[in-house]
């Protein structure tokens, strides 16, 4: 009862508040997203996410070894094809071009976590997650594909893979082709409960990977549905997930904490681009205080229960906590 508790006497000063803070940041809880692209001495700036950039293979060993030195824990990798087709071939060719930086990454900086985002999205002609039959995706026939994907990577020497495609049955299919092909200690983080969000659109130009028609929202999940993301994250982690995902983040730390408190399997969430992008639009405008909303947004997903942050800050944040 006041005036005998004064909660305000442990935030008095730094030192303090620091002695008492319940949640910390380390640069370990961050996987750093990265684009790579064909070609030599590539880096491109991604317009709609400033900090961001497109890289050959050469350019991307010199940020993972940034990253690394940072104290990062590992990478995540999307490709930039030179090819796409109908099945997306270059997303489980043995020379794609996620397949080239693992090795390439792997070789030079073999301490760095590589996880290879799975899905078919940037690699097909028209821009959806599988394979079209009469303008709708056939779940079934696409986890053939995703399963011929997980195992090339695999074969390229990358330490996880990550689904993001959100077919049913896709982490029993991709457990059952790894285990088959050798793999079984590979582990999966699933993107279990991947809501079809407008969070997404600087994504959508960084990856090249807009629809060319319709949207996904057949087999994203609703923004609405609390309840039916318990259920996405139960059948993975029965199918055999080792990590389970929530994307995005922010609009849905109640999904991470509702996870986190049900289910005793490591937690990721994935601080999309839009929620990038919207903090470094308004820092350039001097609307915010950039820096700031960084550390707090990033605090707030970890608060929220997330053992591991895939984020676009994870340089920069990583950075900022390694000069406290």
């Amino acid at each position: 009862m006041y005036p005998l508790t004064r909660l305000r006497r442990l935030r008095c000063s730094e030192e303090m508040r620091t002695l008492v803070r319940e949640t910390s940041l380390s640069p370990k809880d961050f996987i750093a997203p990265l684009f790579v692209c064909h070609g030599e001495n590539i880096k491109r700036e991604i317009e709609a996410m400033p900090g961001q950039y497109h890289f050959s293979v050469d350019r991307v060993i010199e940020e993972c070894r940034e990253l690394y030195d940072c104290g990062v824990s590992g990478v995540m990798l999307f490709g930039i094809p030179a090819h796409k087709d109908g099945t997306g071939s270059e997303a489980y060719h043995e020379h794609g071009i996620v397949q080239q930086a693992i090795r390439a990454i792997k070789n030079a900086v073999p301490d760095l976590i590589v996880i290879a985002d799975i899905c078919m999205c940037e690699y097909t002609d028209h821009g959806h997650c599988g394979i079209i039959h009469d303008h709708y995706v056939d779940n079934d026939a696409t986890l053939v594909y995703l399963c011929k994907q997980a195992v090339s990577y695999a074969q390229a020497g990358v330490d996880m893979v990550a689904p993001s495609d959100m077919m049913d049955g896709r982490i029993l299919a991709m457990r059952k082709a790894l285990d088959e092909n050798g793999f079984i200690n590979l582990p999966i983080m699933a993107y279990s409960a991947k809501f079809s969000s407008a969070f997404y659109g600087p994504f959508r130009e960084a990856a090249d990977s807009t629809p060319s028609f319709g949207d996904r929202r057949q087999y994203q999940m609703d923004p609405a549905n609390g309840d039916e993301a318990m259920r996405e994250i139960d059948s993975d982690i029965e199918e055999g997930a080792d990590i389970v995902m929530v994307k995005p983040a922010l609009p849905y730390l109640d999904i991470i904490r509702r996870a986190v408190d049900r289910y005793d399997v490591p937690m990721a969430a994935y601080n999309v681009s839009g929620e990038y992008s919207m903090v470094k639009a308004a820092a350039a405008n001097g609307w915010i205080d950039g820096d700031r909303v960084m550390m707090e947004s990033l605090t707030a997903i970890k608060r929220a229960g997330a053992k591991i942050i895939i984020t676009y800050f994870a340089k920069e944040a990583a950075c900022k906590l390694n000069q406290k």
